[in-house]
């Protein structure tokens, strides 16, 4: 267990992370809290909050929760609202929440499309908009989640893909608009056993031999450890010179220039 430290990298920033009940989304928050952010778990589900917050007070960090749907603008507006309420202020967003199925393309449905959109880059483009006074402020930063399962291109992942690549264009306008205000907008594609892809994986088993086998370092990543902590480095001073980027958190898996 990484305890909080008092001298870390983000010590005095407030960061808001959407999806952080579980995943990468929790895996991030522990980074974040681990090098001295206050966090802000942001989601729908109150049980899953409150134990990330719970495991991030234990090793002596600041948490809090707010429930809502990203998908809502309103509950977008209010998650930014309570986050610099409870700690003064925000100057990392990460938007990590995404909901999506998977379905050949000849069977993706409107409504398979409209829950990706919605739940990615629609929330991610409300969360951004409520954040950027605050980021403004205070020349923060921006992490949004990508997914190399879009930029390979992988079956069954159609709605979900138009998504991710969606914010992956999302992100570098952004970065090209806010770059004046001191404000760095980058993506991470992340491939870690998140319980979203335990699940795609425990269908067919053979599943997980083939994805590793694609992985030249082999193995899926860690959500705190390989994941987590990689983003806490992306939205410190230790990178102040990095934005618009597409960054790939996936082992090797997907190499691109």
């Amino acid at each position: 267990m990484t305890r909080v430290s008092d001298g870390g990298r983000l010590a005095g920033k407030v960061a808001l992370v959407t999806g952080g009940g579980q995943g990468v989304g929790r895996g991030i928050a522990l980074a974040l809290a681990a090098d001295g952010a206050a966090v802000v778990i942001a989601g729908r589900t109150e049980a899953t909050l409150s134990s990330v917050a719970g495991e991030i007070t234990a090793r002596g960090g600041r948490a809090g929760i707010v429930i809502g749907d990203v998908g809502a603008r309103a509950d977008v507006e209010r998650m930014v609202a309570e986050t610099v309420a409870t700690f003064g202020g925000l100057g990392i967003l990460v938007n990590n929440a995404q909901s999506s199925v998977q379905r050949l393309l000849e069977k993706t449905t409107d409504e398979d499309i409209e829950l990706a959109y919605r739940s990615g880059p629609q929330a991610t483009f409300y969360a951004m908009r409520a954040a950027l006074p605050h980021l403004r402020a205070e020349q923060g930063s921006i992490v949004n989640l990508g997914s190399s399962t879009a930029v390979e291109g992988d079956p069954t992942f159609g709605s979900y893909a138009m998504a991710k690549e969606a914010i992956r264009g999302l992100t570098r306008v952004a970065a090209r608009e806010w770059g004046p205000y001191g404000i760095r907008v980058n993506t991470v594609c992340p491939a870690a056993l998140s319980p979203a892809a335990a699940a795609y994986l425990a269908e067919a088993p053979e599943r997980l031999d083939q994805l590793t086998a694609q992985i030249p370092l082999g193995r899926l990543g860690d959500p705190e450890r390989d994941i987590g902590r990689a983003v806490a480095a992306l939205v410190s001073a230790d990178m102040d010179y990095l934005t618009g980027a597409t960054i790939m958190l996936c082992g090797g898996r997907t190499i691109i220039n």
